[in-house]
């Protein structure tokens, strides 16, 4: 099965390399920016007819999130209109597209896990240019899986994971904020997921949306003290309220995600994040 991955040198892409070896069924196709640029509707569509690609994990995306409030452009060419290319080409295939997203389509006022059903109300730039992106995959592509998952860490890249255990060897003490609430996901989690759940979609499959993150509930705090006693570092961590450190964009102060679905349609299991954490540490 000829298997496209778009943006392979970010956090979930690299995760996806990392496993090739285990996938022999799969023949993988690695591209990002310079190899594929996916806001070129021409290229793109070249090539995935060109390679006969039977399945394209979109795994490219702005991340920027502060950044996209001043960079609109930029984040919606990349979020909205290049997945648009990518789902559009699909569609002329019949390919099999899975795309990634974000808990950041949710407004972040729950009280409960968020279900696939629950209504998207993004409140940042960043948040509405993934939104965006779902809406051109309904729209666009014939077979997909939408992805949304939360709070994405890896020994590669940059992330939180990386900068907690970097300043924490040299710093000693660290404020981080404990009254977002969500859910860490280790993206070699997520990464085996998604190539576990392949085989098992339907071919007669439309459009459907996924909750993924690891199991459990933490604040950003409690995320950082983990990371912290996980590697025995000499740092303290304080507590801190969002509103004493603002950010260009409005976070979700609750995104915890319900993953119910996705684990009764496809029957996997998902480990529990202080699980995954210790994992990921390990490899650092």
């Amino acid at each position: 099965m000829n298997v496209l991955v778009t943006g392979s040198q970010g956090q979930l892409g690299s995760e996806l390399q990392a496993l090739e070896k285990q996938y022999p069924n799969y023949k993988f196709f690695f591209t990002d920016i310079k190899e594929l640029d996916i806001t070129n509707e021409e290229n793109t569509a070249k090539f995935i007819k060109g390679n006969k690609i039977e399945v394209v994990i979109n795994c490219a995306g702005y991340t920027a999130v502060d950044k996209a409030e001043s960079d609109k452009q930029q984040a919606m060419l990349i979020n909205a209109t290049g997945v648009k290319n990518i789902a559009q080409a699909c569609g002329k295939t019949n390919t099999l597209l899975i795309h990634i997203s974000t808990d950041y389509v949710f407004e972040g006022k729950s009280f409960k896990p968020y279900t696939e059903n629950d209504t998207a109300s993004p409140k940042s730039i960043y948040g509405k240019t993934k939104l965006d992106g779902e809406i051109e995959v309904v729209f666009n592509a014939k077979r997909a899986l939408i992805f949304r998952t939360s709070w994405l860490y890896s020994s590669y890249g940059k992330n939180f994971v990386k900068t907690i255990f970097e300043k924490g060897q040299t710093t000693k003490e660290l404020k981080v904020v404990y009254d977002q609430i969500g859910t860490p996901t280790y993206a070699a989690d997520l990464a085996r997921a998604i190539l576990d759940i392949i085989p098992k979609v339907p071919s007669k499959i439309r459009t459907e949306i996924y909750n993924y993150s690891n199991e459990g509930v933490a604040s950003w705090y409690d995320f950082a003290q983990a990371i912290v006693d996980i590697k025995n570092l000499d740092c303290k961590i304080e507590p801190v309220l969002s509103k004493d450190y603002p950010t260009e964009a409005q976070r979700p102060f609750y995104s915890v995600l319900n993953k119910d679905r996705v684990k009764k349609d496809f029957g996997i299991k998902i480990p529990h994040w202080r699980q995954s954490l210790q994992v990921c540490l390990s490899k650092l």
